[in-house]
């Protein structure tokens, strides 16, 4: 398995991409800046100008049931949130 798991495609995302020039991906926890730049730009043939990264901490989640309330959690993860060179962008949708 690779540095980025997958894409974030969401409302807020599809913004940032389309006015700044910023893109998410769900990357691995130990990946680093430098791996993570290396990969978008290899995969999607870009060029990065700066890479953010966050750790998305978890939410706590209940529901009720006929047994009862269940608890649980949803699962961390690592964000990295890439800037594109101006001019140049990133189509998730060209491989459907």
């Amino acid at each position: 398995m690779g540095i980025i798991i997958k894409p974030i495609v969401t409302e807020k995302m599809t913004q940032l991409g389309e006015k700044l020039n910023r893109y998410g991906f769900r990357v691995q926890k130990d990946a680093n800046k430098i791996q993570i730049k290396q990969a978008v730009e290899a995969m999607y043939n870009v060029t990065i100008e700066e890479v953010n990264t966050l750790i998305v901490i978890p939410k706590q989640k209940s529901r009720s049931t006929k047994g009862g309330v269940v608890k649980g959690s949803t699962s961390a993860y690592k964000k990295a949130i890439v800037t594109v060179k101006k001019g140049e962008q990133i189509d998730f949708y060209s491989n459907i």
